[in-house]
């Protein structure tokens, strides 16, 4: 894997960053063009985690429609800013899930598949979760 970041302006603190596979990404620290750097880690092991889950809930046969990861963080109060804590909140839709099987999935990625996850609970951040099951009609 590889990526390239170019810096965009000289005025400002902001950067392209394209990725290996050909997809870019505005970074700002400012927010003003961009996601912070530190939010595009968060992005990552939400898209990790439920890339994972939708994979392991869809072998495992469940009828769901949506699968949605609210990811909130708490960091250090001194530099490096670290994130001391994470929240991995899923919102599963569809009809007849089973509270077993989402439970199952959320662990193995969080615990075992999820690469982001795994980097981050081995650098010592607490990464938690849960769920929330919806069907299709209250949606």
């Amino acid at each position: 894997m590889n990526a390239n970041i170019t810096w965009l302006n000289n005025e400002v603190i902001n950067f392209e960053a394209v990725s290996g596979s050909g997809h870019k990404v505005v970074i700002d620290s400012a927010q003003q063009l961009g996601a912070r750097p530190m939010e595009l880690i968060l992005m990552g092991l939400g898209g990790c985690a439920s890339y994972d889950v939708v994979s392991i809930l869809k072998k495992s046969r469940q009828n769901i429609s949506d699968v949605r990861c609210e990811v909130s963080a708490v960091r250090a109060d001194s530099v490096p800013a670290v994130f001391t804590n994470v929240h991995l909140h899923f919102i599963i839709i569809g009809e007849d899930i089973k509270e077993s099987q989402v439970a199952k999935a959320i662990e193995l990625s969080v615990d075992k598949y999820c690469s982001a996850s795994k980097m981050l609970t081995d650098g010592g951040v607490n990464v938690t979760h849960d769920f929330k099951i919806v069907t299709t009609a209250q949606s």
